[in-house]
């Protein structure tokens, strides 16, 4: 190990404590416990249901039971005041970023900040995201930050530090001179916050690159430069040609990877779905045909709509209209059947400010029901991970994965935002239930 990897490692290990039994899973026999439940959300339900015994193996539900008792000889953790949910996922990320409001604020990251500095604080949002019900994050680039969003979901894996589960896709990609840092004197070399990737074959190039690294996910940056122009439509310019970003997606699938594609105006949307890409970031300019396309396709479309009002007052211009567009767009999506999972562009705000639970809001706001947003951030979203088997209800065979909260969300949806249990794999990282 290198002397930098060794500090690295170690600054982990003294910054964040891991809690009180995530290392003794691994050890003997799997432990048994019995989660009791007031009212249940499973994620899979129209409605909740009352009284419910979960039965926990090591990491995993081995069943559900609704007014039954707790097996006998097992530790029992009572939440019957509480109502129990799967735990949340949010499909976009950036735990090494910790706001850009303006260029500047970005800038300062890239250029003031080294990688290991990042990765620490990255660890440190990791946990942030966990103590608010994130039980699972998709982190969608690293910005500058290289592939230190492998290290962070490697030591979460190995117990170092507490955190969600993570799919990542490192470094992004568009093409030369499309993506900060830019404005800087030619005569210094400056990092960017992406992989600069030109031409078929250095997309097939850069795809393999990442996946050798540890990308789970492939992200590319479709558009940029959001015009509304007369016709209403938020338009953009296109970054990729067609043919290279067929390449990226071409190469990602024949590597079993999937695709996320930044898509903001209805251009960057439409050359984006002509690749066919696995999901549409952003979206904003969706228009009804682009719409009625993703449905033809199964296109996922994750709006991050928090982080796009967060940001909008600081950017100006179009951004502020953005939001009115994103809202339209949203309802007319939902109705139009797109599957819609929850993404909160986390990084884009200071992690430290804004709980990512606020998306639910945004949505229930917009038109979805209750039970519909959580569905978006629990069982669609572990659709669009591939992670359906795994995640994202509350059944036999899935991660013991568990949330709750003391009041009703399917009432107020802002519940959400105040987690008091938090349960990943059988393992309890939060607790601040009355029940001790």
């Amino acid at each position: 190990m290198s002397w930098r990897n060794f500090v690295y490692t170690l600054v982990l290990l003294v910054a964040f404590s891991v809690p009180l039994g995530a290392q003794d899973k691994k050890q003997g026999p799997p432990k048994r416990l019995a989660v009791r439940a007031g009212h249940l959300i499973d994620g899979k339900s129209d409605k909740s249901l009352d009284n419910v015994v979960i039965v926990i193996e090591g990491d995993k539900i081995v069943s559900v039971t609704l007014s039954g008792p707790a097996p006998a000889g097992v530790e029992i953790i009572d939440l019957s005041k509480y109502t129990v949910l799967p735990g949340f996922i949010d499909l976009h990320t950036h735990v090494l970023l910790n706001g850009d409001i303006t260029a500047d604020d970005y800038d300062k990251q890239l250029l003031k900040q080294s990688i290991p500095y990042r990765a620490i604080l990255g660890a440190r949002n990791g946990r942030i995201a966990l103590e608010n019900g994130f039980t699972t994050i998709r982190d969608v680039e690293t910005e500058g930050a290289m592939y230190a969003d492998v290290d962070v979901k490697t030591a979460i894996q190995n117990g170092e530090v507490p955190g969600p589960r993570m799919q990542v896709a490192t470094r992004a990609m568009t093409p030369t001179g499309m993506y900060p840092l830019l404005g800087y004197s030619w005569e210094l070399k400056l990092p960017t916050g992406v992989q600069y990737v030109d031409g078929a074959d250095g997309a097939r190039k850069a795809v393999r690159e990442q996946v050798m690294y540890g990308a789970d996910w492939i992200k590319y940056y479709s558009d940029r430069g959001y015009q509304i122009e007369s016709d209403g439509v938020l338009h953009s310019m296109v970054n990729f040609t067609d043919d290279e970003a067929k390449a990226i997606v071409d190469e990602t699938h024949r590597l079993g990877k999937r695709v996320a594609a930044h898509a903001i105006g209805s251009d960057g949307i439409a050359a984006a779905l002509r690749a066919g890409v696995d999901t549409i970031e952003h979206g904003v300019g969706l228009t009804e045909p682009l719409m009625d396309e993703m449905v033809k396709k199964g296109t996922t479309w994750v709006p991050t709509i928090m982080v796009v009002a967060y940001v909008a007052p600081g950017r100006g211009g179009n951004w502020t209209k953005m939001v009115d567009l994103e809202k339209a767009a949203f309802q007319k999506a939902r109705k139009r059947g797109v599957k819609i999972a929850l993404g909160t562009d986390a990084g884009g705000s200071d992690w430290r400010e804004l709980n990512e639970a606020v998306e639910f809001d945004y949505y229930v706001n917009y038109g979805m029901t209750p039970m519909e947003a959580i569905q978006s951030g629990t069982i669609r979203a572990a659709e669009a991970l591939g992670w359906s088997e795994k995640l994202g209800a509350i059944e036999p065979g899935k991660w013991a994965d568990l949330v709750a909260v003391s009041g009703d969300p399917l009432k107020d949806i802002k519940e959400l935002q105040h987690v008091k249990f938090v349960m990943k794999g059988g393992v309890v990282y939060k607790d601040e239930t009355s029940r001790h």
